[in-house]
């Protein structure tokens, strides 16, 4: 019996040394996606917020020169339909880069959705392992 009793420990010690690798490695995996996941979150809201300091660059400029074609509103010539256009051009554009970082900013179903995505993948793995192994009793 004590001739048993040492192999069968041993064989049980490295099961649960191989299965600690395997949690260990799974969650190493997990962590990786999440510091990735984190890292396109940080770029995202980067992008988010350069596009919506732009915008308001751009809108600012806008307005200046709307406030100059109200000036030169009742002056002669063919300046007026110029300013008009670059006017509404700015303006355009400006509204457009802040809709723009608006979309980006709401955009992505939620941060994290790659890893929350994998973790119930994996709790789907371990559930159908456990019907199985019910179903072969």
């Amino acid at each position: 019996m004590s001739e048993h009793a040492g192999p069968r420990s041993a064989g049980l010690l490295a099961s649960l040394r191989g299965l600690l690798m395997s949690g260990l490695a799974l969650a190493e995996t997990r962590l990786a996606l999440l510091s990735n996941e984190l890292e396109e979150q940080k770029l995202r809201l980067v992008q988010g917020l350069v596009m919506a300091v732009a915008g308001l660059f751009v809108l600012g400029v806008g307005l200046v020169l709307f406030a100059g074609f109200v000036l030169l509103l009742f002056w002669d010539g063919y300046r007026l339909p110029a300013l008009a256009a670059l006017t509404l051009g700015f303006l355009g554009a400006g509204a457009w880069l802040l809709a723009s970082a608006r979309r980006r900013l709401r955009s992505d179903g939620g941060p994290f959705g790659a890893t929350l995505a994998e973790l119930r993948a994996d709790r789907a793995a371990v559930a159908g392992r456990d019907d199985r192994d019910r179903s072969r009793r």
